[in-house]
C-alpha cells in the first residue's frame, strides 16, 4: 500500500501498520537497511511457510534507505516478484484517505477544539503570543505556534543530517514508543535472546491473562499484545478460558507466539468472557492459580473485572495464591471504569452509536420535520449517550448523572419547535438505557409524540447490541497494545522486587494490585484500593467523570442557555517535554 510521495510525517503509515498487524513499513524517520530486499524476502517467506497466506506492506510518503535513496511501492513490488514469484498489487490510496465521514473522535475533537479556539481568543490581546490548540492524551493543550514549527524543522534537518534517531525523538514519545511497539510485535516468532542454551524461557515468569465481563472490541488486541511482549521477555504466558468459571473447571492452556496471529483485529474475546465473580468460590480461584503456578494476573473487562480484582485482593491475606502482581485493563463500551478516561472498546461503540445515528437521519431525508429518539446502552454510565450526542449534533441527551424533570422535558420540546419553525428539519434525541426509570424511552417518544403534534412527528429507535459489533477502531487497537505491553513491563519490574531467594512471590502491598488506565495526559497505573472510594458501586460507576464537562457544549451547540468551561493547559514545547519525562 502506497501512502502517497511527500516526506512529512509517518503517523499515518506507523498507526496503520500498528492497526491492521501489517508485515512491513517503510517509513522515512527509521529508514529501511541498506539490504531491506533480503530481509523483506526473508520475513515473507517463513510467514509463507508458517501457513500465512496474504501479507500487507506500507510504504509511507517519502519512505528512504540510510543512503536516502527512494523507496517506492514499485520497487517493493519488483523485489517481491523477482525473489518469490509471489502474486503482488499495489494499492495507492492518495485522496481516498481524506473521504468519508469524519469518525466520532474526530467530531468530538473538533467540537473541542473549536470552543477552546473560540475561549483563546476571547483571552488575548496584542500581546498574546500565537499558539496551537492541540490534544495530549485527553488534555487540551495550547502550545506557541513558533516553537512548533522550530520542533517540526528540527525534524526535517534532523533527517536531512541521517541523524535518524534523533528524528524519531522529535517526532515525540508516542511515535518513539508506538515504532518499538510495532517491531517486536510483527516478528514471527520470538527472538533467540529469549531462551536459554537449554531451549527455555529465560525469566521464567509464568503469567496468565483472562476477561471477565462483556465482550468489547480492543480485547483481542491487548491479549495478542501480552502475549508476545510476555513471550519476548522470556515468560510463559497461559490463557483463561471463559472467565472465572473457566478458571475453577481448568480450562487453561498455554499460548504461544503464533496463536495471537490475525488477533489484532478482530471484535469479541477470542479467550471466551463471562461476567461471574469469584464470589463465595474464591477458595477454588485461589486453588487453581496456585495448581497451574500462576505468578501474575491480567485481568481485561469492564465493571465486573474491577471488582473481581478487588475481591481478591480483600482474600489476599487469607490466599497467598493472591499475593502476585495483579493488573486490571478497563474493557467495556460503557466507559463506567474508575482511574480511567476511555476504556477498551468504548471508541469502537461511540463510532457505531454514531453511524447508525446518521443512517436513521439520511432514512428521513426526504420527510419534513421529524425528531428521532434514540436509546444507548451504557447502563446508568451516560458516557455513550452525551459524546453521541455531541458527535452527532443531538438536541439532547439524557443520562443518569444528570436528572432531568417533566418541566425539563417539557422545555426541550417547545425548543425543538421552536427550532423547526425555524427552518430546521430533522431533530435528534438520546437516552441512556437507564437515565430514568419513570422517564423511559417509551415515555420520551410518546410525549414527543404527543406535544409535536402539527409540528413534527416523533419516531423511536432502540440500538441494543448492535453498539458491541463490528471491529474496532484504530484507537481501540492501538490503545490495547500498549496497555498490554505496559501490563507486562510493571509485572515483570513488580515480581523482580517481591521475589524471595528460594523463588516464592509476596506481593502484599496496595501498590501490587492495580487497573492501567488513561488519566488527561498519561497512563496511570492505580492501586485498586485507592479507587474503592471514588467508586459509585450501587450504579456502578465512578463518583466523578471528566466527560461531564463536556454537556454544557453539547447544550450549547443544540442552540441552548449554558456555560462552558475552557479546559486549555497553556504551556511551552518545553514544559511538554519536560513533563513527559517526569511522567
Amino acid at each position: 500500500m502506497d501512502f502517497g510521495k511527500r516526506k512529512c510525517s509517518s503517523y499515518l503509515a506507523l498507526v496503520a501498520a500498528l492497526a491492521s498487524e501489517a508485515d512491513y513499513v517503510f517509513i522515512p524517520e527509521d529508514p529501511a537497511p541498506l539490504n531491506w530486499q533480503e530481509k523483506l524476502c526473508t520475513k515473507l517467506y517463513q510467514e509463507r511457510m508458517a501457513g500465512q497466506r496474504l501479507n500487507i506492506i506500507i510504504v509511507a510518503e517519502g519512505a528512504i534507505d540510510r543512503h536516502g535513496e527512494p523507496i517506492t511501492a514499485g520497487q517493493v513490488k519488483k523485489v517481491i516478484e523477482d525473489n518469490l514469484q509471489q502474486d503482488t498489487r499495489i494499492t495507492v490510496l492518495g485522496h481516498v484517505q481524506r473521504g468519508g465521514s469524519p469518525s466520532a473522535f474526530d467530531r468530538i475533537l473538533g467540537c473541542r477544539m473549536g470552543a477552546e479556539a473560540v475561549m483563546a481568543l476571547m483571552e488575548a490581546d496584542e500581546n498574546t503570543e500565537p499558539c496551537v490548540i492541540s490534544l495530549d492524551g485527553n488534555q487540551a493543550i495550547r502550545l506557541p505556534l513558533m516553537d512548533c514549527v522550530k520542533r517540526t524543522q528540527a525534524v526535517a534537518k534532523a533527517m536531512a543530517d541521517k541523524q535518524w534517531e534523533d528524528a524519531v525523538e522529535l517526532r515525540g514519545k508516542s511515535f518513539k514508543r508506538n515504532l518499538e511497539t510495532y517491531k517486536l510485535l510483527t516478528r514471527l516468532k520470538p527472538p533467540k535472546s529469549s531462551f536459554n542454551d537449554s531451549g527455555d524461557l529465560k525469566e521464567g515468569y509464568v503469567l496468565a491473562v483472562m476477561h471477565i465481563g462483556a465482550p468489547a472490541c480492543g480485547m483481542n488486541a491487548a491479549v495478542r499484545s501480552f502475549v508476545r511482549n510476555a513471550i519476548y521477555r522470556g515468560d510463559m504466558v497461559l490463557g483463561i478460558h471463559d472467565g472465572v468459571e473457566g478458571l475453577i473447571n481448568g480450562n487453561v492452556k498455554p499460548m504461544g507466539w503464533s496463536d495471537v496471529t490475525g488477533w489484532v483485529g478482530a471484535g469479541g474475546a477470542f479467550l471466551g468472557t463471562k461476567r461471574t465473580l469469584p464470589g463465595t468460590r474464591i477458595d477454588q480461584v485461589a486453588k487453581k492459580l496456585t495448581e497451574f503456578g500462576i505468578q501474575g494476573l491480567l485481568i481485561i473487562g469492564g465493571f465486573e473485572a474491577f471488582q473481581a480484582a478487588i475481591q481478591m485482593v480483600h482474600e489476599r491475606p487469607k490466599y497467598p495464591a493472591f499475593q502476585i502482581p495483579i493488573v486490571v485493563i478497563p474493557s467495556t463500551i460503557s466507559n463506567n471504569v474508575p482511574g480511567t478516561e476511555f476504556s477498551l472498546g468504548c471508541d469502537t461503540a461511540l463510532n457505531e452509536i454514531t453511524e447508525i445515528c446518521d443512517r436513521i437521519r439520511q432514512s428521513a431525508q426526504g420527510t419534513k420535520r421529524r425528531v428521532f429518539i434514540i436509546e444507548t446502552m451504557g447502563g446508568f454510565c451516560g458516557y455513550l449517550a452525551t459524546l453521541a450526542g455531541l458527535a452527532g449534533g443531538a438536541d439532547a441527551a439524557y443520562i443518569f448523572e444528570e436528572k432531568f424533570s417533566i418541566k425539563d422535558l417539557q422545555q426541550d420540546v417547545y425548543h425543538m419547535a421552536s427550532k423547526m419553525s425555524d427552518g430546521v428539519q430533522r431533530g435528534l434525541i438520546l437516552r441512556n438505557e437507564k437515565a430514568c426509570e419513570n422517564y423511559n424511552t417509551e415515555f420520551i417518544y410518546r410525549l414527543y409524540s404527543e406535544e409535536g403534534k402539527g409540528l413534527f412527528s416523533a419516531r423511536m429507535n432502540v440500538l441494543g447490541h448492535m453498539q458491541q459489533g463490528g471491529s474496532p477502531t484504530p484507537f481501540d487497537r492501538n490503545m490495547g497494545t500498549k496497555m498490554a505491553a505496559k501490563s507486562v513491563e510493571w509485572m515483570v519490574n513488580i515480581l523482580k522486587d517481591n521475589v524471595a531467594e528460594n523463588g516464592k512471590i509476596s506481593c502484599t502491598s496496595d501498590d501490587s494490585a492495580v487497573l492501567l488506565g488513561i488519566v488527561r495526559r498519561q497512563y496511570r497505573l492505580t492501586p485498586l484500593t485507592e479507587l474503592v472510594p471514588q467508586t459509585n458501586f450501587e450504579h456502578r460507576i465512578p463518583k466523578e467523570q471528566w466527560w461531564l464537562k463536556l454537556r454544557p457544549l453539547l447544550r450549547i451547540l443544540a442552540k441552548h442557555d449554558s456555560t462552558y468551561e475552557e479546559e486549555g493547559m497553556y504551556m511551552t514545547v518545553e514544559d511538554r517535554i519536560l513533563d513527559d519525562e517526569q511522567l
